[in-house]
């Protein structure tokens, strides 16, 4: 290209809509070295600390959600939005953008609808099974949607390309065999081992089904490699600190997450859209046990999926009394379904997502 590439990006309010953003134009960059990025983020949210972490440039708009637990705190949501865009269109007629890429979130609405109305491409990328609201307004513009699942509802079909999420290099790269890992962890190499992970901050639905059935745990001499979160990991210290823990790992976050993947024989998880691209690659039988208050209930969406095509197991929050030990039991004791279910994930397994996708876009471009 003669003149330099300028490159608009715009996603945030959490990882999973953030660290997409950064690894497309990671790609991008990788093939355009002179490139030039700009990011619109929300101010106050984690993007405005993450992507200059990464090394790009971002520019932050006082936009936000409603919030459905205080109605009267909304009232000036309107004046924040006209506000919001109009600080957009300034931040893109100055930056004069080639192409802009949206991965969903607050800030990511102004900035792509204002990009599209002064006539630059916009592509949208959306994480989860359900389409958010912002990416579901802004696909009617855009060239194209990139998805993680084949079909997501509220999106025109012509302009779905099932491409996945991108996801950590270090996840792609990372994996080794199990019995190898597991010695790496310092985990038994003959025992059946079993991988729970809550996200970040832990999930405290899981760590009370495991405070449950710890001595079911020991009974069947299983390995449990516990990823609690930050929140409960003291408790959980103190409140097992009688009780024999010889095949349980607790930690409060695993920084090695591809050598957690790799030890495990099954993996049990929250079912975020990231979560859900990772393990598909990892390709171990998991059992999903969504967050019920995502967003429009997407992550049940997300993980339904996954059990559709038989790639997953699932309970929901409000059956793990009921239903938890059984449905974990039947996947550790049969290995014909723990090998269905692998083979099956890897359907959903994308590990090229992000050069993919910036392909289609050069591509359309």
């Amino acid at each position: 290209m003669s003149k330099k590439l300028k490159i608009l990006l715009s996603g945030g309010g959490t990882g999973g809509h953030i660290f997409p953003a950064i690894a497309i134009a990671d790609e991008i960059k990788k093939r355009f070295p002179d490139a030039e990025f700009l990011f619109i983020g929300a101010n106050g949210k984690m993007e405005m600390e993450k992507v200059p972490q990464a090394g790009y440039k971002i520019e932050g708009i006082d936009i936000a959600g409603i919030d459905r637990g205080n109605m009267l705190s909304n009232l000036g949501l309107p004046f924040k939005i006209l506000k919001s865009l109009s600080k957009s269109k300034k931040i893109i007629k100055n930056f004069a953008p080639d192409f802009a890429v949206g991965t969903g979130g607050f800030a990511s609405g102004p900035a792509l609808y204002e990009a599209s109305k002064l006539g630059i491409p916009i592509f949208i990328q959306e994480q989860n099974a359900h389409a958010g609201v912002t990416n579901k307004i802004l696909s009617k513009k855009a060239k194209a949607v990139f998805t993680a699942y084949p079909k997501v509802e509220g999106f025109p079909a012509e302009k779905i390309k099932f491409l996945g999420n991108p996801i950590r290099e270090n996840i792609i790269s990372g994996m080794q065999e199990t019995i190898q890992a597991k010695e790496k962890m310092g985990l038994n190499k003959d025992k059946l081992t079993i991988l729970s992970v809550g996200g970040s901050l832990g999930s405290r639905t899981l760590n009370n089904a495991w405070k449950s059935h710890l001595k079911d745990i020991l009974d069947k001499n299983y390995q449990l490699i516990w990823q609690t979160g930050k929140l409960d990991y003291q408790d959980i210290l103190e409140e097992t600190k009688d009780t024999e823990t010889r095949n349980i790992q607790i930690l409060e976050f695993i920084k090695d997450m591809e050598l957690a993947y790799s030890a495990a024989d099954i993996i049990v998880s929250r079912a975020g859209a990231i979560a859900i691209s990772e393990l598909a690659v990892a390709q171990k039988p998991v059992l999903l046990v969504p967050f019920p208050f995502a967003a429009e209930d997407h992550q049940t969406k997300n993980a339904m999926n996954l059990v559709e095509k038989n790639a997953a197991r699932m309970v929901k929050d409000s059956e793990m009394q009921e239903k938890f030990w059984n449905t974990l039991s039947e996947i550790c004791e049969k290995e014909s379904v723990r090998k269905e279910m692998s083979d099956n994930l890897k359907y959903f397994a994308k590990p090229n997502a992000a050069k993919e996708i910036v392909d289609e876009i050069f591509k359309l471009m």
